[in-house]
């Protein structure tokens, strides 16, 4: 039996935040702070149909694909930045950190969507109020995670912080699969909660600065399946690695 998550109502998300380090909010929470609808967000779900596969997994897995993209957020506006490579210190990524990771940039139809745009301009209003008005230099990464080679590790590297601000990780779809549990835990103590994520745009946000997280392996129902999500990060005074 999955557990489900405790969500959280909009207008309590700011004080959830300081007050737990993390949050989830429900599809219709998610619509109501980017102010659209689940309709128009659900125009970008066909993108994650063409995601190439990370050349990059140290354990040897085929199991991931993923795009990757960079933006800005400040003073209302969202600005995407030139193209970069995705980095972390080894402090963060014992497995992947320390080096320059080349993924392909997400599709322009894509970041063209209003959509879009109001959801990340909404993760920088809420990286404001918890953390105080700046820019938020804004790392998008499309995943999916697939079972055709018997197991899916969403997480790889394990139980991590990401040296970001705010981490909002969203659910996007689940085929075929059992596992995919999120865990978070407190960074300087013991207090924990795990759950599964099930419902399409729900999204888990967290503190970085303040609990860990991971999502524990996928494997396949009734054959091969996935489970899609987009990982933003929002990290105050510029991108890792410079």
């Amino acid at each position: 039996m999955l557990l489900r998550p405790t969500t959280t109502d909009p207008d309590q998300l700011t004080a959830t935040l300081r007050e737990r380090g993390y949050a989830v909010l429900d599809a219709q929470g998610v619509c109501t702070l980017a102010g659209c609808t689940l309709a128009q967000l659900q125009e970008l779900l066909p993108s994650w149909d063409d995601l190439p596969p990370d050349e990059y997994l140290k354990d040897g897995g085929r199991y991931r694909r993923r795009r990757h993209s960079c933006f800005v957020a400040e003073a209302g506006a969202l600005t995407q930045a030139p193209h970069r490579a995705h980095w972390q210190p080894l402090e963060y990524n014992a497995l992947h950190g320390g080096m320059q990771r080349w993924f392909a940039p997400m599709e322009p139809q894509v970041v063209a969507q209003p959509a879009w745009t109001r959801l990340l301009q909404s993760m920088g209003d809420v990286a404001t109020a918890v953390k105080g008005p700046q820019p938020w230099y804004i790392e998008a990464h499309q995943f999916r995670i697939d079972t055709e080679g018997g197991i899916g590790r969403p997480t790889p590297e394990g139980a991590h912080r990401d040296g970001v601000d705010l981490v909002a990780v969203f659910l996007l779809a689940r085929e075929n699969i059992k596992g995919g549990e999120t865990r978070v835990f407190q960074a300087d103590g013991p207090a924990g909660e795990r759950f599964t994520l099930t419902e399409p745009w729900s999204v888990l946000l967290l503190d970085d600065a303040r609990v860990i997280h991971e999502t524990t392996p996928i494997q396949p129902v009734d054959g091969p399946g996935h489970r899609d999500t987009l990982v933003l990060t929002l990290r105050a005074g510029g991108f890792q690695g410079g």
